[in-house]
């Protein structure tokens, strides 16, 4: 396993609850591997650890927007600068055009900010996998393996 030196903050953007899910199994497979691990179902920078690894799991709404819950947190981020890593799950249907749009805008923007992006975001379709949060852990477990 890779060793993580910061805890994690996993953070969510959702409309219809899906990735929440996916954030608590996330945080779930954290605490079983003894890593500290927080969750923002409300994301705001003020209350997230700058320092720590984040993990943006965020699914699409709309045309390829990002989940009303997150918008204001990416706005945000859109005129700071970060020094930490990170990696994005991303929710969404392959039937859109937009697929994973939401997933894509955190990933651009993180790299924007100068954060390190430990892996190439995870992009899960919901008609392929219809309990994404099996394929999320599967997914985080490898990184760390």
């Amino acid at each position: 396993m890779a060793k993580i030196t910061s805890p994690l903050s996993i953070i969510v953007g959702s409309m219809l609850g899906a990735t929440e899910y996916v954030a608590d199994a996330i945080k779930a497979k954290c605490d079983e591997l003894g890593i500290a691990a927080d969750v923002h179902f409300a994301p705001n920078l003020a209350e997230i650890d700058r320092d720590s690894t984040w993990v943006i799991c965020t699914s699409t709404h709309g045309a390829g927007d990002l989940p009303d819950n997150i918008q204001p947190f990416h706005d945000e981020l859109t005129s700071i600068t970060l020094n930490n890593a990170y990696y994005v799950i991303g929710l969404g249907d392959s039937s859109y055009d937009t697929y994973c749009g939401g997933a894509e805008t955190m990933h651009a923007t993180m790299q924007q900010c100068g954060a390190t992006a430990l892996a190439q975001p995870k992009l899960i379709d919901v008609l392929q996998h219809p309990i994404p949060e099996d394929i999320a852990v599967d997914w985080f477990a490898e990184q760390l393996a």
